[in-house]
């Protein structure tokens, strides 16, 4: 019950190598704590109760070369159970070095091609694959912009208006739209297809509302990996289904929601040989820690009160939690920051569920207006739920109506987003005018995907008119009233 099996291939991987790399880390259930070992001859997604896993690590800093091997796991371990900012200075120097080098992707090799990816940068924190293994695009690197009342600077009133409509003087905005195939995705995918490859996969399969299914169709077309997409029939946004088909993924339509899609997916894959990369993949959610380690470095290590961000099968609340609960047990970060999830209220099972004190779980059928996060039974419930326990966060609900206009702001600011992204300023909004967000506290939100994502919702429509004559006579009168 439970297992996974990815038809591994022998030989196509140094399984002595990979086995040494992976001695640090181990598979734990959410639900009964139960342990595995990191690695197994079949890959493994669920416990044998049907829970979901997370990675467990012991990390390594390089300064333990210069120690025993025990030793330095016994230092950062220790660093895990006692906030430890000896240690967190050494990880900020090391991670500060790697972000200072110019970008040489195209020149380099090794490890200097890591330190420009903005998830590898962080590789001891994520993963310890051997380099050769390891495929990017790369990936992160993605703005952080100052759009409150007050740190918005002089000359961006675009911007400006973001704070405004926030009511936050002190409100900055992560755009993961710009990663190579415009999602946050493309953070896991690397994780993810990483692992797909140094196990040997014979090919990778998701389900996907689209973002997921247009990162995983580029980067296992990268290495040459077929790749199987399970959509939603009709719910998939045009600008992604274009993506995955044109990096050449073979596309099965299902006559049912997401969460249908989720289960025959996972079904398929444990059935026919195939590595699954839906965030089910603990390592995917390994991947998608480093936005919130990203975002962290860029505010020169000083953590924000709040980080708030959509919320839909729940990788990402899950997954940047648990960076920044890393983060704090290592001393990176002197305090932990509240997560905010924000959910369409078409689309609230975690809502739901936290309203109630997380007695229950509460799928729903979906609907909404934002696809990306159009998911009544997410498979991350539980991590994310702790991730909220632990972190003192909230969980709360937006129309679509409150979504939209989020995302004219965002959009008329000259950013842009898709319409889940754009749930993240809904959420802030309607978190501080209910008192909830201070005013005057540092806050950080997530925008997922870029705008390009759905050129439909939310879009305002070229009004029709005659085409105005090709002579400077008809151009000055027809703009005489607009300017």
């Amino acid at each position: 019950m439970g297992t996974n099996f990815a038809g591994l291939q022998p030989g196509q991987f140094d399984q002595e190598a990979l086995s040494q790399a992976f001695a640090a880390l181990s598979l734990r259930c959410v639900e009964c704590a139960a342990l595995y070992p990191a690695l197994e001859a079949q890959p493994r997604y669920r416990c044998d109760c049907g829970g979901v896993l997370d990675v467990e690590a012991i990390f390594q800093h390089p300064w333990s070369q210069e120690m025993s091997l025990q030793e330095g796991y016994n230092a950062l371990a220790s660093a895990e159970d006692d906030f430890m900012p000896q240690a967190g200075a050494a990880w900020r120097q090391l991670f500060d070095e790697r972000a200072a080098r110019p970008p040489i992707w195209s020149t380099g090799d090794g490890s200097l091609l890591l330190d420009y990816s903005g998830v590898w940068r962080y590789r001891e924190l994520i993963l310890p694959l051997p380099p050769s293994m390891i495929v990017s695009r790369p990936e992160g690197n993605t703005s952080l912009y100052p759009v409150g009342l007050e740190n918005c600077g002089d000359g961006r009133e675009g911007h400006r208006r973001i704070g405004q409509f926030a009511g936050v003087e002190r409100l900055y905005l992560k755009h993961e739209g710009e990663n190579p195939t415009g999602s946050f995705k493309d953070r896991g995918m690397t994780a993810g297809v990483s692992m797909a490859k140094a196990s040997g996969a014979r090919a990778v399969a998701c389900a996907s509302t689209g973002n997921t299914s247009a990162s995983l169709a580029s980067y296992a077309a990268q290495v040459g990996l077929p790749c199987f997409v399970f959509l939603p029939a009709g719910n998939v946004a045009a600008g992604k289904l274009a993506q995955t088909l044109a990096y050449g993924a073979t596309v099965i339509s299902i006559d049912g929601d997401f969460d249908d899609a989720m289960r025959l997916v996972e079904q398929a894959c444990n059935e026919l040989g195939v590595y699954l990369l839906n965030s089910l993949n603990p390592y995917r959610i390994e991947g998608q820690k480093a936005i919130g380690l990203e975002l962290l470095q860029q505010l020169d290590w000083q953590a924000p009160d709040w980080l708030v961000l959509p919320a839909g099968n729940l990788g990402n609340t899950s997954a940047i939690g648990k960076a920044f609960l890393g983060a704090y047990r290592l001393g990176l970060i002197g305090h932990l920051p509240r997560i905010a999830a924000i959910q369409a209220a078409g689309a609230n099972p975690f809502y739901r569920s936290y309203t109630n004190a997380f007695a229950s779980r509460a799928p729903v059928q979906a609907q909404t207006i934002a696809t990306a996060i159009k998911i009544g039974d997410p498979v991350s419930f539980t991590r994310a739920r702790h991730v909220i326990e632990q972190t003192n966060g909230i969980v709360e609900e937006v129309s679509d109506e409150e979504i939209l206009a989020a995302k004219a702001v965002i959009d008329r600011a000259g950013i842009g987003c898709e319409p889940a992204s754009a749930a993240t300023l809904a959420g802030i909004r309607k978190l501080a005018q209910r008192g909830i967000i201070k005013r005057d506290e540092r806050v950080t939100g997530i925008l997922t995907g870029t705008l390009l994502k759905d050129s439909a919702t939310g879009i305002p429509r070229q009004p029709q008119h005659a085409p105005v004559a090709a002579n400077s006579n008809a151009v000055r009168k027809l703009l005489q009233g607009l300017v």
